[in-house]
């Protein structure tokens, strides 16, 4: 075991995968001896050399298009986007081609292939660069969304996306990638892409969250248990695009009261589909209605006013309060 931050995790899950399969590679800006903004890919143009890590233009959709050719030819090619909101210039393939190419060739070509993206506020970047754009990918069928919150996670949800038959989205929490550390086993593990974990068991209180927000709701409730004494039951979502409804309505029915956290602004959201598949299946269950704690309507502010937008800690504490009474 090795104590690791998110970014040292997924430079590992990467290093060990493309040392295994040579079929493996990396593709996208700045991300050879630069080793990406992030420097998630630090030190593998070194090991693997300029073939197998690919130094692209500023082109999201020429990054996007190559790995899909490569994709269906055999390779499993790794997108690395610079930042969230540069995807969207290369989501015309992604929705016109990596997610239908399956369903339009009947089944005789897959695109197996993972796009990184660095997503969410909290790092006082400029526009384009705090984007939480989750609930358009999860509305694509045809492709699977992930997002860890935490540096165990990353590796072992990093290395079954890689290894997956279906193309992957990779959301990764950039608010998270250095603040926390973990014990991560060195060896390769796999953690199932499709299965929320719960990280606590409770019967008051359901509390699902993913992400960076996952942090910050586990701040507020350090803070809120000092008050209040709840017995409650909190969910890493982990995947978004298929939600492990099984995971989310059992708890929903064992308590009878949820919360959900995420940065997103709730219009059409993730937070809102799960309330509402959470209302349709647990109506007579529920003792309270399904609170939400999101952003906002609006595009992420910059700088000077992005912690008035993501949700705070007294923002989540409030809707505790809200589901509880």
């Amino acid at each position: 075991m090795s104590q690791l931050k998110i970014v040292e995790a997924l430079n590992q899950a990467l290093d060990q995968k493309m040392a295994k399969n040579e079929k493996i590679l990396l593709i996208g800006e700045d991300i050879g001896y630069l080793g990406g903004v992030f420097r998630v890919c630090k030190g593998l143009i070194q090991k693997y050399g300029k073939e197998r890590v690919y130094e692209t233009p500023l082109t999201e959709q020429g990054i996007i298009g190559s790995a899909l050719g490569l994709s269906v030819n055999g390779f499993k090619p790794i997108c690395e986007i610079q930042f969230d909101g540069f995807i969207w210039t290369g989501f015309d393939h992604i929705i016109n081609n990596v997610a239908r190419l399956r369903t339009r060739s009947r089944g005789r070509f897959t695109c197996p292939m993972v796009i990184r993206v660095p997503f969410g506020g909290g790092i006082h970047a400029l526009e384009h660069h705090s984007e939480s754009m989750e609930a358009i990918f999860a509305h694509t069928p045809g492709v699977r969304v992930v997002i860890p919150s935490d540096p165990y996670t990353a590796k072992g949800l990093l290395c079954a996306a890689i290894d997956s038959e279906d193309p992957v989205i990779f959301l990764e929490p950039k608010r998270a990638y250095r603040s926390i550390k973990q014990e991560v086993p060195e060896k390769v593990y796999k953690i199932e892409l499709d299965k929320a974990r719960v990280l606590r068991e409770g019967k008051d209180l359901t509390i699902i969250s993913y992400g960076a927000m996952m942090h910050e709701t586990k701040k507020a409730l350090s803070e809120y248990i000092q008050t209040r004494a709840i017995d409650f039951e909190l969910i890493d979502l982990i995947s978004l695009s298929p939600i492990d409804y099984e995971t989310v309505i059992n708890s929903a029915k064992k308590t009878g009261r949820v919360v959900i956290i995420n940065e997103e602004n709730p219009f059409c959201g993730l937070a809102a589909e799960m309330a509402a598949r959470i209302t349709e299946d647990c109506f007579e269950q529920l003792q309270r209605p399904v609170v939400r704690v999101t952003g906002f309507d609006t595009i992420i502010p910059l700088l000077k006013t992005e912690y008035n937008y993501l949700p705070s800690l007294k923002k989540i504490k409030a809707g505790f309060n809200q589901a509880l009474n």
